[in-house]
This record gives structure tokens, sequence and C-alpha cells, in this order.
């Protein structure tokens, strides 16, 4: 499922506002981490500043692997197969509760958000919300 092009716009322009500000990926954080044991447990020993490192690369994947781009296919998969219950366990339903939360961050920090960016945002993340749901068991796929 490709996306098209003024989608696309819509979000890259937005995303450039969001990491414009220095604390778009902190702000998230915050957030996640407060709505519940089991994600801040997630993150214990996490190193936070390389963790905003990682997704800042992949909301820049997903949005390339979105339209076909063979590497950002292959990160997916491999971010994909770390995030499977075989290895780092992040249950399908956090992925719902990370969106609500990048969504809420967005619409704080990018003063130009509206319905449409609010869409761009959800259709370019959902394409790899579900790839990543549908990896959740990988490792029964290859058994």
């Amino acid at each position: 499922m490709r996306i098209d092009e003024d989608t696309l716009n819509i979000f890259n322009n937005s995303l450039n506002r969001c990491q414009s500000n220095p604390q778009f990926l902190s702000l998230f954080y915050q957030k996640f981490a407060l709505l519940n044991s089991d994600i801040r447990e997630k993150f214990f020993n996490t190193d936070m500043e390389q963790q905003k490192i990682v997704l800042h690369a992949s909301i820049q994947m997903i949005m390339l692997a979105s339209q076909g781009n063979k590497a950002a296919i292959d990160y997916l998969d491999s971010i994909a197969k770390l995030h499977s219950k075989a290895e780092l366990d992040i249950r399908p339903e956090l992925y719902d509760i990370w969106l609500d939360t990048l969504m809420e961050t967005v619409s704080i920090i990018d003063t130009n958000y509206d319905k449409k960016i609010d869409n761009a945002w959800k259709k370019v993340m959902n394409y790899g919300i579900e790839y990543m749901k549908s990896q959740y068991d990988y490792d029964k796929k290859l058994n």
C-alpha cells in the first residue's frame, strides 16, 4: 500500500516542524512512560538518548518503507523481529497506545496541527504499526 504524495508532503512538513523542536521526542517518551507500568518496565534499562535517535530513524524508515524502499523495508523487518514476542515482547496492543501518545505529542508540538496532519501521521505510522503487529509471533512462522 503506497501512500499518496499529498499525504507524504503533509506528513513530512509536520515531521520537520516537530523535529525542529528539541522537546518533541522527550515529550513523547515522558507521556508514553507515564501511561502504565508495562511500558515503564520496557524502558527500564534503556539509554533514552539513543532511543530517541532510533525513534527518529524509525519514523523516517516507516515513511520510506511505505513507498517500497527496499532498505527501509529491511530495516522495518529487523525492528519488527526485535520487538517480537521472541525478543523484546512488545505486545501488539502497545502499538495503539504508542500511536495515540505520538499523535497527542504531535498535536502539542506542531503549531499547524489539524485534521489533515492527524490523518497523514496516522496513515504513515499505521503502515509500520500494522507490519510490526503482524510480526509479533514471527518465530512461530519460522518453524
